[in-house]
């Protein structure tokens, strides 16, 4: 099976985490520091706390924010459940911004739009989260314009976006977000297994996230007042810990980052060649002022002009050894949402649109040309 993702691991990674094993720490050791520089100096912020997941930083950042019952924090449909949960962790509101119709990243204009209603009803955004979709860069300049202009917080769900460019720069999202959050799933650019990190150019923001990773302990060892063992506990906290294991494989990983970047980009070039021809398929767009990082390859297709609809498209796709995925079910058509948001289909007509049409196609690093290949045949066969 040809899986839609999947993790690029060698040798070297391999020692990486053997390496930890023979040693000292197995957790709270010295990898977790020098993973944590290695990153900071990447994506250029000056903070980095590493978690056990990225929606564990997600969830975190809300608390480090103050997110609260009442607070409204919007986002757009098109993303994966985690973006959008942790506004409920906090029992904060969340609400949905459509996606513009050629980067499926929040459109810039309809925000403004829904930021100046609530307004206009007395009610204030307290939060934006920004997805960089598929590995698209929103429009962050924007972003940073209507977070300033209207006072709100400036969130960069970066989790499909590592090594992406911005008005070419690597260190956009930590450049105009106020707090940026990445994953290192196995299916992502990097893999610690599972894990993620949140970065911020706010010294107070990191403090509480990094005490609230480990059950909200802040050590006062090194101060004369206190023993060495002594710490204390201000606020309610998680195990969110990540291990040195973990992070010895995302050191050695984060050296073949642009590697991997520039792999994902030279597969896409031929799905972009190959696709393009084929009247049936939509192939991603690439704004000029940005390098797409295609942690995703979304495609879409007009399922309902075609001999074959999306179900059978797959199962026949599946039949012939290719996995292919969607993303995503937008957020608002899950149940929960209807249920408890009073979201209904209809209300982000752009989103639901694209899911009804998107399919994700195979891309990691290790991709073989033949398979490349196949995938391009058997979409070409059956999308007509």
């Amino acid at each position: 099976m040809i899986y839609y993702g999947k993790q690029t691991i060698d040798q070297a990674d391999i020692r990486s985490v053997v390496d930890v094993l023979k040693g000292k720490y197995l957790t709270q050791g010295p990898m977790i520091f020098k993973f944590e520089d290695i990153l900071k100096k990447k994506f250029g912020s000056k903070y980095c706390c590493v978690l056990s997941s990225g929606t564990g930083g997600l969830y975190l950042t809300g608390i480090a924010l103050g997110w609260k019952k009442g607070d409204i924090v919007l986002s757009s449909p098109t993303t994966f459940l985690a973006s959008i949960n942790c506004i409920n962790y906090v029992n904060a509101t969340p609400d949905f911004v459509d996606i513009d119709s050629l980067t499926h990243t929040i459109d810039v204009n309809l925000l403004e739009h829904k930021v100046k209603k609530y307004k206009k009803n007395g009610k204030k955004v307290k939060a934006v989260i920004g997805v960089d979709y598929a590995g698209h860069p929103a429009d962050w300049k924007a972003l940073r314009f209507l977070a300033n202009k209207y006072n709100f917080q400036l969130i960069n769900d970066n989790c499909h976006a590592l090594g992406a460019t911005y008005l070419g720069d690597e260190k956009y999202a930590t450049k105009y977000a106020d707090v940026v959050v990445q994953s290192y799933h196995p299916v992502k650019h990097i893999t610690t297994g599972e894990g993620g990190a949140v970065f911020t150019n706010d010294k107070l923001i990191d403090k509480k996230i990094r005490a609230l990773r480990s059950h909200g302990i802040i050590k006062k060892g090194n101060n004369k007042k206190f023993g060495l063992w002594y710490y204390e506990m201000f606020n309610v906290g998680f195990n969110y810990r990540i291990t040195d294991l973990q992070c010895a494989l995302g050191i050695s990983q984060m050296k073949k980052l642009n590697k991997f970047v520039h792999l994902r980009r030279k597969i896409a070039n031929f799905y972009n060649e190959a696709l393009e021809e084929n009247a049936n398929c939509l192939i991603p767009h690439e704004d000029k002022n940005v390098q797409h990082a295609y942690h995703l390859y979304p495609v879409q297709a007009e399922f309902d002009n075609l001999k074959n609809n999306k179900i059978i498209f797959f199962n026949k796709m599946k039949s012939k050894g290719i996995q292919l995925q969607v993303h995503y079910i937008p957020v608002h058509l899950q149940p929960y949402y209807k249920k408890n948001f009073k979201f209904k289909y209809g209300d982000f007509p752009i989103s639901e649109k694209f899911y009804k049409n998107e399919f994700s196609i195979p891309i990691y690093p290790s991709l073989k040309k033949s398979d490349i290949n196949k995938i391009i045949g058997e979409i070409n066969k059956n999308l007509v």
